[in-house]
């Protein structure tokens, strides 16, 4: 994990009854299960553990449970640590139900620690697993969630998305997630940071240039006063949605979009965001003047089911161009218009043309490939200069970097005099498409763009 989600001075959380749920069958291998411990131990830096504060359980299940320690055995954060380094791995099944009803029925009694349910004391089990349940999850995880308990479920690598939704909390962008694989699983770090957290802004390595702002469940970058005249925009994203992407990796796009939403001030008077998915066809999934808060767009965003056939992506540029940008669905005039065209291989019509008339009519293109997306083909989306609109990753891996660096780079609005363009210049990388090797840009991207307009 990197240090830069870790800091010597945790967040000021509210008191929490937390306990986590460790799938600990065969099919983890014993690098990953260590990967697995790694990321107990740095989420937990951002909890304040004592008997007053955040009390911390862990049980881990194979085909049987095994409680390694309660809420009530351990009053201090380095006999947590030291306990969760101590764990040996089972390496037998998956009885995921199994785990969540010994959760509901003793885990969170007062005989094992937890605080009575007067006091309100927030009660909160984290599942992280990596495969199908071989008992059945539904009846008793939904037991567990009217008894009060919020689910996190994470999911590594060929998890069912329908199994993660059925154990977890409401509403499932907050509540559900899935990575690719263990190494990614890192970077929910940062995520449930946030959740954690109250003041975001003290406790993590924003590099925002100019202001943190902390939200309610995450943060924004605002430019200093005198930098900008205008905080917002008309954001629509165009998303592949074809075969060649598959259900998996659907469900991490999603996220990633949700990752960037998560960044931006959307609001009435603020940014407003529109969504379309492609593939055979061209699906509007919310338009620009549908939501004005982020969480009604996380929640379509996760509402959105994968088409999961061809690739159009010349249809979805014409779409977009010809409707998502029209007064009709939301846009607003002379506001900053951007989109975002995320896609994972070559199309199967031209995309040159409607590119063309987007970028002409004042929309400005970012475009994100991903594995066999063609070179030629993003280029031609994207505005130019190419190497500040381009992103490439080699594979749903890295995209966990890009959300990175597009959420920790944003800086609001519009440059008022052109003296100021020094003041937020940014160190660059140049893109290299030839070698597969992640593209960063100059990190001047989406809303921070507009500060250089």
């Amino acid at each position: 994990i990197t240090n830069s989600f870790i800091t010597e001075n945790p967040c000021k959380a509210v008191p929490l009854d937390f306990y986590f749920v460790i799938d600990s069958s065969r099919s983890i291998r014993p690098n990953d299960y260590e990967k697995v411990k790694t990321f107990i131990i740095n989420l937990i830096q951002f909890l304040k553990i004592g008997p007053d504060a955040t009390r911390v359980g862990l049980l881990q299940y194979g085909s049987v449970v095994q409680p390694e320690f309660s809420l009530k055995t351990y009053n201090n954060k380095a006999e947590v640590e030291q306990a969760v380094r101590n764990m040996e791995h089972l390496a037998t099944g998956t009885m995921t139900g199994l785990a969540i009803q010994y959760t509901m029925e003793t885990a969170f009694t007062e005989e094992e620690g937890a605080r009575p349910a007067n006091l309100h004391i927030p009660r909160i089990a984290m599942i992280v697993t990596d495969g199908r349940p071989q008992d059945t999850v539904e009846e008793v995880a939904a037991q567990a969630r009217q008894a009060g308990i919020q689910i996190f479920a994470i999911g590594v690598g060929r998890v069912d998305m329908n199994t993660l939704k059925a154990i977890g909390s409401e509403p499932h962008s907050e509540h559900v997630h899935l990575v690719a694989n263990f190494s990614q699983i890192e970077t929910l770090i940062s995520v449930f940071q946030s959740k954690l957290c109250l003041d975001l802004c003290q406790t993590v390595d924003h590099r925002c240039e100019h202001q943190c702002v902390s939200t309610t469940d995450s943060y924004i970058c605002r430019c200093f006063e005198g930098f900008l005249y205008k905080t917002f925009m008309d954001l629509v994203f165009v998303i592949d949605g074809s075969k060649s992407l598959g259900p998996t990796n659907f469900e991490l796009v999603k996220q990633f979009v949700n990752g960037i939403v998560d960044s931006l001030d959307i609001s009435k008077k603020g940014t407003h965001v529109g969504l379309l998915q492609y593939s055979t066809k061209v699906r509007t999934e919310f338009t620009l003047g549908q939501y004005t808060t982020a969480q009604g767009v996380k929640q379509a965003v996760s509402r959105m089911q994968y088409m999961g056939r061809g690739s159009m992506t010349g249809s979805a540029l014409r779409h977009m161009f010809e409707f998502s940008f029209s007064a009709k669905e939301g846009a607003r005039p002379n506001i900053p218009r951007v989109s975002v065209v995320f896609t994972d291989g070559r199309s199967q019509d031209d995309v040159s043309e409607w590119a063309t008339k987007a970028k002409n009519s004042g929309i400005t293109m970012y475009v994100l490939g991903i594995g066999k997306a063609i070179e030629q083909e993003l280029r031609e989306i994207a505005s130019e200069p190419d190497e500040k609109h381009l992103y490439y990753a080699e594979d749903f891996e890295k995209m966990g970097e890009i959300t990175k660096k597009l959420k920790s780079r944003i800086c609001t609005g519009t440059q008022l005099t052109p003296s100021n363009k020094k003041s937020v210049t940014r160190t660059t990388q140049q893109t290299d498409l030839n070698k597969n090797q992640i593209t960063n840009s100059p990190l001047e991207t989406l809303e921070s763009q507009l500060v250089h307009k």
